[in-house]
């Protein structure tokens, strides 16, 4: 097993290329969780660094959060450390780009959505399938109406269906479909970066995404609440997340 996260920094560390792995899928478990924090926990503090490159290793960018994790015995602290997470990323107040290859499903697409600018593959594929599974995407409820518009968002969110690169171009959730993601991503950051501030950039980014930020801080624990509270006490919810670890279709009680 590899590393769960790698950093890369490029050009005298204005560019870094983070790299999640550490397992098939990249699943997004607690050690990937905590290191992704750290990580962008240390970029705030790096003074020269403008913009981070997010992929994956191998053929794909993440299958999402651990099941396993999201069980009632542990689901509370899977959700603190992921919100930690989304949080870090927005504290470091640098340009944060995804490079898309493969599935990018539950957490992954919530962690990819968040950032400034998203590069993908022809065969790339994204999703929310969390509904599938009898539970629902907090962060994913928030941000991705921000960023593709609610009526998409609820396409994503409620049906769980699984959207290829084209699609993802069309409603906006992409910006480029292109053979290699993570060049590109790299090319568009030298190219309107390179001869810009590092502290001017992430005062404009803290100032372009005050209000999202705000919004994340009022309104994540109010999902958080809605998940650990409601979610969680119905036996649809475990139900839903046994069966997708057992392998077997799952029956609904409607409570």
């Amino acid at each position: 097993m590899s590393d769960p996260v790698t950093v890369l920094p490029l050009d005298d560390g204005a560019w870094w290329r983070v790299t999640l792995g550490g397992s098939k899928g990249n699943i997004l478990d607690a050690a990937v969780m905590d290191h992704l924090t750290r990580v962008f926990d240390d970029a705030r503090r790096a003074a020269g660094l403008k913009a981070i490159l997010l992929e994956g290793q191998g053929a794909h960018f993440s299958f999402g959060a651990s099941v396993q994790e999201h069980l009632p015995d542990s689901v509370g602290g899977m959700l603190d450390r992921f919100h930690a997470l989304v949080f870090a990323l927005f504290d470091a107040s640098v340009v944060v780009m995804g490079a898309v290859r493969g599935q990018c499903l539950g957490g992954g697409l919530e962690l990819v959505a968040m950032c400034h600018r998203i590069f993908a593959s022809p065969d790339s594929k994204f999703g929310q399938p969390e509904i599938a599974l009898g539970v629902f995407p907090p962060v994913a409820s928030i941000v991705l109406a921000e960023r593709i518009g609610r009526a998409h968002a609820e396409d994503l969110c409620l049906t769980g269906r699984t959207i290829d690169a084209t699609a993802a171009l069309g409603m906006g959730l992409v910006d480029e479909v292109t053979a290699d993601p993570a060049d590109a991503a790299l090319a568009w950051a030298r190219a309107h970066f390179a001869d810009r501030s590092a502290s001017s950039v992430r005062l404009a980014v803290r100032a372009i995404r005050a209000d999202l930020f705000a919004k994340l801080k009022a309104e994540l624990p109010q999902a958080e609440r809605l998940y650990l509270r409601e979610l969680m006490a119905t036996a649809d919810a475990t139900e839903g997340l046994r069966a997708f670890l057992e392998k077997r279709r799952p029956v609904w009680r409607n409570a």
